[in-house]
């Protein structure tokens, strides 16, 4: 069965930093593609990044060049790099299988980034 376990949000100033992790299931993790999502309060989940098992990246137009999606194979990580963050990017962030259109139902917990002076 799949499993993800995301950490590393918190409470952050605008402008700061974070970064995120997601511990996934070995089988499933180093054979596909990688995405981080985002659901704000009020609102539907959103694809936020994707990377492929070539290494090849592909971002949503509201966090290009702000954020960084990243994988370690060897330890079934999954990692995302947040820079620039602003109020907006106040949410509960979670990682799955696939693009755009997760290859999963098997949601973790996800982790709450809140981003507010």
């Amino acid at each position: 069965q799949v499993q993800f376990v995301e950490s590393g949000g918190g409470l952050v100033q605008p402008g700061g930093s974070l970064r995120l992790s997601c511990a996934a299931s070995g089988t499933i993790f180093s054979s596909n593609a990688m995405s981080w999502y985002r659901q704000a309060p009020g609102k539907q989940r959103e694809w936020v990044a994707i990377i492929i098992n070539n290494g090849r990246t592909v971002y949503a137009t509201s966090v290009r060049g702000r954020f960084t999606i990243s994988r370690d194979n060897a330890k079934n990580t999954l990692y995302l790099q947040m820079n620039s963050l602003k109020p907006e990017d106040t949410a509960v962030y979670y990682c799955n299988v696939g693009g755009v259109v997760p290859a999963s139902d098997a949601w973790g917990q996800g982790t709450q980034v809140t981003v507010s002076s």
